[in-house]
């Protein structure tokens, strides 16, 4: 009884921090800046997706922040889950006591993983055009791993292809930012992607180079992540 009343308090106690954000939700006019992009995105760099033009160009050096902060996680995580040298190796599954995964899990796995990785490759190349981009296909690219790992525990990862993915992808984004510092000027920025053509607005090939850079961003998010889901899979065995 004690528990559900407060659990009853908890609820009410949210809804009461909660409900002035809720009263005062609505429409409103967009700000200067908030117009100036709005206005300024496809013009200037062919996005139809204003918030790609933001994240991608306009506001280039946060994203940077961004993968470099996911970058240090994965380095993180990875240390903590480290196993030492025991000599013991790894335990198969049987001797841990472990179950075979469900025939169900194995099927949808073999069904479900590659329309992932496609919807997740979809994704970032479009983050020009609709709401998505690098980080999201990452993630998504990673569940498709996620759901491989839960189907098959066994199952091994080629850790040199995806380091080199990682590594690979990571220096091309950092050099696709400084090629369009170089060539589009100072007053530009970082990550420009007007040294490419923009193409027409709308179509997959346009907004110059950001649709390459989104990609970068994806396969670089989904080899740390897919990382990280490996070492923690490794800790637990």
């Amino acid at each position: 009884m004690m528990k559900k009343v407060m659990l009853l308090a908890a609820i009410a106690l949210l809804a009461f921090a909660l409900w002035p954000f809720v009263r005062d939700v609505g429409l409103a006019e967009p700000g200067e800046l908030a117009t100036a992009y709005l206005e300024r995105g496809p013009a200037e760099l062919g996005t139809a997706n204003v918030v790609t033009s933001i994240v991608v160009s306009y506001r280039g050096f946060d994203t940077l922040g961004e993968v470099t902060v996911l970058f240090t996680a994965t380095a993180g995580v990875g240390g903590l889950l480290a196993r030492r040298k025991s000599g013991h190796g790894r335990k198969k599954a049987a001797e841990r006591g472990a179950t075979d995964a469900s025939e169900i899990l194995k099927t949808a796995s073999r069904l479900l993983s590659p329309l992932l990785v496609l919807f997740g490759v979809y994704i970032f190349l479009h983050g020009h055009l609709t709401p998505g981009g690098g980080f999201q296909g990452g993630v998504i690219i990673a569940t498709a791993v996620l759901i491989g790992l839960l189907a098959d525990p066994e199952a091994g990862l080629a850790h040199g292809v995806m380091h080199l993915v990682e590594g690979l992808s990571g220096f091309a984004y950092v050099a696709l930012g400084a090629v369009g510092l170089w060539f589009t000027g100072v007053q530009a920025g970082f990550l420009d992607p007007r040294f490419l053509p923009l193409g027409e607005l709308g179509r997959l090939a346009s907004a110059g180079a950001i649709p390459i850079i989104y990609s970068l961003v994806g396969l670089k998010v989904g080899a740390e992540l897919t990382g990280i889901l490996d070492a923690m899979k490794e800790d637990a065995e």
